[in-house]
């Protein structure tokens, strides 16, 4: 990821760029995010999720019957965002949105190793096993307790980080 670049309109032009390591390690930490999709008719749709930050790009599930999924097969322009600013506040604190496009994973040892990346996020709230090219969440007992999940990539083409001292940071890939 290129070096951030402040946008004096919005921020302090003689602040230093946050490293892109921070921003990173903000994303890999996040344990919620929120997706912005867009409906067939354009308007916005943006609800919360879990997802992980694995090498270099943010990953998410949703179910072939849900709005996210029916957005994306029309149009997989996303924006993702997450933060660390708690309240809402303006003087502490980071917010990252991420803008790509969502690439379906269906590669099976890609889903596995996502799988594993859900897992060690978040535990057995979260646990998936990989059949066909979809997720299958898991009880404790190892049985399948729901239907199968696509799987998405997000490889960012920008990203924004607002908040501290710096502003509104932008980075691009």
């Amino acid at each position: 990821m290129a070096t951030g670049v402040i946008d004096p309109r919005y921020g302090d032009a003689s602040a230093t760029p946050p490293p892109w390591a921070a921003i990173e390690r903000l994303l890999v930490d996040a344990q919620l995010y929120w997706i912005i999709t867009v409906r067939a008719d354009g308007r916005p749709h943006a609800v919360p999720l879990v997802g992980v930050w694995q090498d270099g790009a943010f990953a998410f599930c949703t179910g072939s019957d849900e709005q996210k999924q029916r957005n994306l097969d029309v149009n997989a322009h996303v924006a993702v965002t997450t933060g660390s600013t708690g309240a809402n506040g303006w003087n502490s604190g980071k917010d990252v949105v991420v803008e790509g496009t969502a690439v379906r994973v269906t590669d099976a040892e890609a889903l596995r190793a996502l799988a594993a990346a859900w897992f060690a996020e978040y535990g057995d709230d979260w646990r998936f096993d990989v059949r066909g090219q979809e997720f299958v969440e898991l009880s404790d007992s190892g049985a399948s307790t729901r239907g199968g999940a696509w799987v998405y990539r997000v490889a960012p083409d920008k990203v924004i980080a607002f908040g501290d001292g710096h502003g509104q940071t932008t980075y691009r890939c």
